[in-house]
């Protein structure tokens, strides 16, 4: 099986090895025909302390590293 590989926007990096990524999700509703932009957030591992508030990013599932973070940065 493949892993899910999300793109998104980093909003959060004041924790130590974890960034928190908002990732937006256009959609048309089904009976009112109209677009629905849907977000969540997801805890991603950064290991070097990388990637800081504004960068676009990449997350691909992972591991559970902790309760919250099954996600890995990739990429900017």
């Amino acid at each position: 099986m493949s892993r899910k590989i999300l793109k998104g926007k980093v909003i959060r990096d004041k924790n130590d090895k974890t960034v928190v990524v908002l990732v937006k999700r256009k959609y048309s509703h089904p009976f009112f025909d109209k677009v629905i932009t849907s977000s969540k957030k997801y805890h991603a591992h950064d290991e070097d302390n990388k990637f800081k508030i504004g960068d676009n990013v990449k997350i691909i599932e992972s591991k559970p590293f902790s309760k919250k973070k099954r996600w890995e940065v990739i990429i900017k």
